[in-house]
């Protein structure tokens, strides 16, 4: 595997205030499910996650509505973030979507909602004050990465 197929920003900077208006949404979207304790509601709301992280933010439903309805009602862009840590929060938020769908859906609704908890909590603090945990978690676990897919290119380049 050679250092390009290393998750990295294959998609251009965001707009920071798409990103806070897309963890607005989640969140309310996810203090819903804890009221409805609907696995369904959780489950759409991991395919919206499974967009954003696997088809790229410009196809995730929140980024769409934003970029249509309300980006052209505000100024200029004056803060870009990049999108691969954007992108890897938004798998870590289909984890915990996902495991709370099944919990609710099995019949195991503390499981349901405490990973719902988690990731409102998660998107809560992102629309707020703009503290991305899955933006954080990428920037601790990208250098561990890169470095194994790095001895990994070398192992190959002397096999």
């Amino acid at each position: 595997m050679s250092n390009s197929a290393c998750p990295v920003d294959r998609d251009p900077p965001v707009d920071a205030r798409g990103v806070r208006f897309a963890a607005a949404v989640t969140t309310a979207v996810l203090a819903l499910v804890l009221v409805s304790g609907s696995g369904l509601l959780l489950a759409a709301q991991g395919a919206v996650f499974a967009l954003g992280a696997f088809a790229g933010l410009r196809f995730a439903p929140y980024s769409v509505l934003y970029r249509r309805f309300v980006a052209p009602r505000l100024g200029p862009v004056t803060e870009r973030e990049g999108s691969a840590p954007v992108r890897f929060s938004q798998g870590v938020g289909l984890v915990f979507a996902a495991v709370g769908a099944v919990g609710y859906l099995a019949g195991a609704p503390l499981v349901g909602i405490v990973a719902t908890a988690f990731a409102l909590v998660a998107a809560a603090l992102n629309a707020a004050v703009g503290l991305c945990i899955g933006c954080r978690m990428y920037g601790l676990l990208h250098p561990l990465i890169t470095r194994t897919h790095r001895r990994i290119d070398r192992q190959g380049a002397t096999a």
